[in-house]
Parts: C-alpha cells; sequence; structure tokens
C-alpha cells in the first residue's frame, strides 16, 4: 500500500467525489495529520512559527466554523506509537470532526471564513490524508450513539 500525504486535493476522481451527496446520516472525518518543522506560508510572510503552531491557528478557527455547518470536533490527540504494521513516517496527530453529511463539509471548505483560515493550514501542514468514515449499522440504535446523533441533529 503507498500513501500519499497531500495538502490539496489532486485526484479528480477524489474532487469530483465531495460534490456528491455521499452516504446517509452523519459523516466523520478521520484527519491524519503531519506538520513541517516549520510554517511556511504562501504569502512569503517571515514566520517563526512551527508547523503545529500555524495549524493551530486553523484548527482554532474551524473549532468556531464548525457548529455553523452542524458540526463538531470530536476528537483529537497526538500519534504517539505504531503498535502495529509499517509506515515510512508516523503522522504527528489525528482529529476527528463530525459533520451531518457530506454537503456540510463541503459548505464549510468553501465558506469565506474557512477559506481565510485555511492559510493557516497550508503553511503548517507537509501533508495529511482524509478518511470520510461513517457510523456502521451495528452500532445504529445503541443508546450511546443515538445520544450522540441527536446532538448532531440539534
Amino acid at each position: 500500500m503507498d500513501v500519499i500525504n497531500e495538502v490539496r486535493p489532486s485526484d479528480p476522481a477524489q474532487i469530483k467525489g465531495m460534490t456528491e451527496q455521499g452516504p446517509d446520516g452523519p459523516i466523520f472525518m478521520v484527519n491524519l495529520l503531519k506538520f513541517k518543522d516549520k510554517a511556511e506560508y504562501e504569502d512569503g510572510r517571515e514566520t517563526d512559527l512551527t508547523g503545529r503552531q500555524a495549524y493551530g491557528l486553523y484548527g482554532a478557527a474551524v473549532a468556531g466554523i464548525l457548529p455553523d455547518f452542524g458540526g463538531r470536533l470530536f476528537y483529537m490527540s497526538d500519534v504517539t506509537f505504531l503498535s502495529l504494521g509499517q509506515v515510512e513516517d508516523l503522522w504527528d496527530e489525528v482529529a476527528i470532526a463530525a459533520y451531518p453529511d457530506r454537503a456540510s463539509l463541503l459548505r464549510m471548505s468553501m465558506s469565506e471564513a474557512w477559506q481565510a483560515a485555511s492559510v493557516h493550514r497550508t503553511a503548517g501542514l507537509a501533508g495529511q490524508l482524509n478518511i470520510e468514515t461513517v457510523m456502521p449499522k451495528a452500532a445504529q440504535g445503541l443508546p450511546w450513539m443515538e445520544m450522540f446523533l441527536k446532538e448532531m441533529s440539534a
């Protein structure tokens, strides 16, 4: 399995897929993040920020934007150890955001607020994988999942 971290989508099929309806119900976007050692802004501005710090500015802004599109930050943590499998270089952080549907994610990423914040994302990331996931049918109806889904639709 080859893994290619990217900052922007390059596969036309992936870009087209983001505009399609997607699965019913909420989606959970798993973000595997790899940071640059030093942030590099596309406009050439000087900075003493690390990639993680620049991405932190983006993350803080997005945490405030997510609720406007029905989403929320679900989980975030540092990657500390690879206990199974092999990969040349581990990601630095994992973040999971929940959205009511794929269209909500697309609307957010097209918003002016997200576009303004994304300069920090690009400056800080060496690359990432974004993986769309959905709740398995077996989990539907479980009390804790029903409470979560109720929160998502409120």
